[in-house]
């Protein structure tokens, strides 16, 4: 189950810069297209291999870190594809309702999967996850079609300098190199939060076994998600990304200690669901941000480096911390681990706004773009 687990991420360390430079290099549409179809097939081999009697760990393991991959290599397709389709001026508004959405999905499909086990049999629950991603393909192709823009195929580097570029572009750009340090400290604490869900409810809550309470607290987490993923375009209205981000994360470090030593779940849930507010808050702002200042043709590698950063290392990262530290010292010091990252992300983003100054030419853009 751990493998399982770790493969969901995995692929981010793994393959996170050539899944970015592929994006970049080919139809994105045909790419997310591509990347469902195949997610869809190597997923019906598992009910497949169940009827034959020979589904074992291992098979279970290797689709685990195939569909994560394929995952991934949709997912760089996206950040080209929806700035190409919306256009930049309606990004925050756009990334909100996808991850307004994803938030409802989580809930309700941690239902609906429930549901599905106790009517099917474990192996065969997954042929509605298979047929979900032939659904995914033929609403992408439904889309519109935008002319693809980025560098002609004759004027492409090769395929290591290509991935070079990207880091480039993220390692000098000023603001969006420090958001991606934040977002990644925030990603951590969002695994530490996650990842001791359930012993924070037992020991520091004293919910025990399956009491139904535990699910309003991962629930409280997610739907704060939409509330933040609904909140995001009324704010950009008014505020730069960098103050929203300094704002959000404040938000965190304020409200991380009420989570960290609540007795009463009551307020816990209440104190989770704003959390999780704010907490997508940051994320959805900083990828808006990076897909308004990121040139088209390097849309997929600046995006999924961003994403091998927070997925990929802070997420486990910050839940193998916050699990040794639980183990070491008790819960609400693991759970600690997450309001200290949120603060060090803050501290972060304070003192690069401090430092930059009034004339900074990347200030005066985010007022243009803030002006309309």
């Amino acid at each position: 189950m751990s493998l399982v687990a770790a493969s969901g991420t995995l692929p981010y360390l793994l393959f996170g810069l050539v899944a970015g430079a592929v994006a970049d290099r080919v139809d994105r549409r045909r790419l997310m297209v591509a990347s469902d179809i195949l997610n869809a097939v190597c997923l019906a081999t598992i009910p497949m291999a169940a009827a034959l009697g020979v589904l074992g760990g291992v098979q279970v393991i290797a689709v685990a870190l195939l569909s994560s991959s394929l995952v991934l290599f949709f997912d760089a397709g996206v950040y080209g594809f929806v700035p190409e389709t919306v256009g930049k001026e309606n990004l925050a508004q756009a990334n909100g309702l996808v991850h307004g959405a994803e938030s409802v999905v989580r809930i309700t499909g941690t239902a609906v999967a429930g549901g599905l086990l106790v009517l099917l049999d474990p192996a065969d629950s997954v042929v509605v996850d298979a047929v979900s991603y032939i659904a995914s393909a033929l609403l992408v192709r439904a889309v519109a079609r935008k002319p693809r823009s980025g560098a002609p195929a004759g004027s492409r580097p090769g395929f290591k300098e290509s991935v070079g570029e990207g880091l480039r572009f993220l390692r000098r750009h000023p603001v969006l190199r420090i958001m991606t340090v934040a977002g990644t400290l925030q990603s951590f604490a969002g695994g530490a939060i996650v990842g001791q869900m359930v012993v924070y409810a037992d020991r520091g809550l004293g919910i025990h076994g399956a009491d139904t309470r535990i699910g309003f607290l991962y629930a409280a987490w997610s739907a704060g998600g939409i509330g933040g993923s609904l909140l995001l375009p009324g704010i950009r209205r008014r505020l730069d990304a960098s103050r929203i981000l300094l704002l959000a994360l404040g938000a965190g470090v304020l409200l991380g200690p009420v989570v960290v030593f609540a007795h009463d779940w009551r307020v816990a849930v209440v104190a989770l669901a704003v959390w999780g507010s704010a907490y997508l808050v940051v994320l959805v702002n900083t990828m808006t941000y990076a897909q308004e200042v990121t040139p088209a043709e390097l849309q997929g590698r600046v995006n999924t480096t961003r994403r091998m950063l927070s997925s990929g290392l802070g997420v486990p990262l910050g839940a193998l911390v916050a699990g040794a530290v639980t183990v070491r010292f008790g819960i609400r010091a693991g759970m600690s681990t997450a309001v200290v990252s949120v603060a060090v992300a803050a501290a972060l983003v304070w003192s690069a706004n401090v430092r930059r100054p009034v004339g900074d030419p990347t200030r005066r853009a985010l007022r243009r773009h803030r002006t309309g």
